[in-house]
């Protein structure tokens, strides 16, 4: 079977075994090798992701984790990759519009939570954050987790309950600005933060052994989409689709809800 016939099949929500079967005549028609770039916050899942992928294709996928503006500054200085996830569509959309990627299709979606050190006691509500000398590291503005912080902080400072002022009372506290939002993460599970910000799919088995989250209400904190598609430089489009198309199907989204993510709309 032509693997372009394989990708508009397994567009569609395929049973496993019907997708498993397509995967593996795709991979005896030809194996690729192929570069996915990938938001940080998608490693775990990502990981387990290609190499189910890579079993039942017989193609080997190889991954580049950054954060998404990091990945999309290296597309647009001539990097190449077959495929690319960021982790907002302000990352992507831009380089649709320059000719570099096809539209995005949303295949995830996540929510962000406040970690803080699990025996430490100076955060227990969104109050705390507030308070003067607390050391808090969040991701830097342009990182999509970052700008989804900021305006979840700006929206709790609207509705008032913690003062006008409550976002600039907040980033007084920043000690620290990340490139993604595993350093954030990480600046936590080694205690040199009181508290950080960071997606509810960063907080690993690993590292809930490590930490306790204070939730945010679901008023401010809307669900952030991530974009898939495939590089129009890409030396293996009917394998990127394929791979786009396996993270897209029910085992795909069973693994990415196992890492924390919400599925896609």
């Amino acid at each position: 079977m032509p693997r372009s016939r394989l990708a508009t099949l397994c567009s569609r929500a395929c049973r496993p075994a019907v997708l498993s079967t397509l995967l593996a005549l795709s991979g005896a028609a030809q194996a690729a090798s192929l570069t996915v770039f990938a938001a940080s916050s998608l490693t775990d899942a990502f990981t387990e992701i290609g190499q189910a992928f890579d079993r039942r294709s017989g193609h080997h996928t190889t991954f580049s984790f950054a954060g998404s503006q990091v990945l999309r500054a290296q597309l647009e200085q001539g990097a190449r990759a077959d495929v690319l996830a960021t982790a907002n569509v302000a990352q992507y959309d831009p380089l649709v519009r320059a000719g570099l990627l096809s539209p995005g299709v949303t295949f995830a979606r996540n929510r962000l939570t406040v970690i803080t050190p699990l025996r430490a006691t100076a955060v227990r509500a969104l109050a705390d954050l507030t308070r003067p000398g607390l050391k808090l590291v969040l991701a830097a503005p342009e990182v999509p987790v970052g700008s989804a912080t900021r305006a979840a902080l700006k929206a709790i400072g609207a509705a008032g309950t913690y003062g006008r002022d409550y976002a600039q009372r907040v980033l007084a506290n920043v000690v620290s600005e990340e490139p993604n939002v595993r350093q954030v993460a990480l600046k936590v599970a080694l205690g040199q933060a009181d508290a950080a910000v960071v997606y509810v799919s960063d907080v690993t088995p690993g590292l809930k052994q490590q930490v306790r989250t204070v939730a945010l209400p679901g008023r401010f904190n809307p669900p952030v989409g991530y974009p898939l598609g495939v590089a129009t430089r890409s030396r293996e489009p009917e394998a990127a689709r394929a791979f786009v198309a396996f993270v897209r199907s029910p085992e795909g989204q069973r693994i990415l809800r196992r890492w924390g993510f919400l599925g896609q709309p």
